[in-house]
């Protein structure tokens, strides 16, 4: 889904690290590999809602709802979870340049705070001159502050070789020890940002287009897409920490990996945007090719459920997974560890 950069780089190493790291994710899912699954109904996919202007990144809010950023309209969004009811949270943040990617791409909340992910904007793509890539906090229903600006961070600190991007593509925000972390699909890091808008690297790759991720104390889990044509053997997830040299290789073998997140019984699960398009660099998946998967002990990864049109985004609320797609949809699968 996005512009690769130089593919002579290196592509994720692996040294000091894996063994422990190894250990920690095999202790984190081994007791539950070996529980009988209790008697469940699902998985069972229905669709919960539709109509919004896009769909990009999602989180649950402090009071148990979906929030969700709509790239095309400048908005977040709260979804009620169990009717689909869509409120308008805020509005008035810059728009995508070129879509599906850009504009408000991802949201998380800090207490009662909630902080937009903004990327792709400005004069440096071609749009507006005032628009900032950076995180926003949401101060009111249409007042924002900028806390952190990447895009100037980026600038300064282009990756080697340079990409056409000079600021970015910044795909995924999590908190993280009080402020966040940024994953960038186009310059191949990791970014480590302050509430007092200090930015700097805390991970970096090769060409192996990093996206969603997930924090586990102080392990963060990192889904990539890989460069294009984003073979199924070059969709990973990784697992690293701040005192990491290098990523550890969870599993691999899925097309377009776009977000990771742990569901019940902290079992972890992946989500794959679809088979290549063969489109331009950025282009999404094909439709209904995406797919839920449950990441497994032994590297591989187990089908939870197929047919999903191009998703974005997944959050978890008990046994229940939310998908979120760039068509604006977001789907509801009930009973998600039930037995396949």
């Amino acid at each position: 889904m996005f512009s690769t950069g130089n593919a002579g780089r290196l592509g994720t190493v692996v040294g000091t690290g894996i063994v422990a790291l190894g250990l920690v994710f095999a202790a984190m899912i081994t007791p539950f590999a070996a529980s009988a699954a209790p008697p469940c109904d699902g998985p069972n996919a229905t669709l919960l809602t539709a109509g919004l202007a896009s769909g990009s990144g999602s989180t649950i809010g402090p009071d148990g709802a979906l929030y969700v950023t709509e790239g095309a309209a400048g908005r977040v969004s709260r979804v009620d979870p169990q009717t689909g009811d869509i409120t308008t949270v805020a509005s008035g943040l810059p728009i995508w340049v070129f879509p599906p990617i850009g504009g408000a791409m991802d949201v998380a909340f800090i207490g009662g705070t909630a902080y937009v992910l903004v990327t792709v904007v400005g004069p440096e793509v071609g749009g507006n001159v005032n628009d900032v890539v950076g995180i926003y906090r949401l101060d009111g229903p249409d007042s924002f502050t900028v806390v952190a600006d990447i895009g100037e961070f980026s600038l300064n600190n282009p990756p080697i070789p340079a990409f056409f991007v000079p600021t970015g593509v910044q795909y995924a925000l999590e908190t993280f020890r009080g402020g966040f972390l940024v994953t960038d699909g186009h310059h191949n890091r990791v970014l480590r940002v302050t509430l007092d808008g200090e930015v700097t690297e805390f991970m970096t790759f090769g060409n192996i287009v990093p996206t969603g991720i997930a924090v586990s104390g102080n392990t963060v889990y990192m889904a990539e897409a890989g460069p294009v044509p984003h073979r199924p053997q070059d969709g990973k997830v990784v697992a690293f920490g701040p005192n990491s040299a290098t990523a550890t290789e969870i599993a691999s073998g899925a097309s377009l990996l776009v977000d990771v997140e742990f569901g019940r019984g902290r079992t972890l699960y992946a989500l794959s945007n679809g088979d290549y398009s063969g489109g331009p660099d950025g282009s999404a998946g094909l439709p209904n090719t995406g797919a839920l998967l449950q990441v497994n002990g032994d590297g591989t990864f187990t089908v939870i459920t197929d047919g999903l049109d191009r998703p974005s985004s997944l959050e978890f609320i008990g046994n229940t997974a939310y998908v979120v797609n760039l068509t604006g949809e977001i789907w509801k699968i009930d009973g998600v560890s039930c037995p396949h």
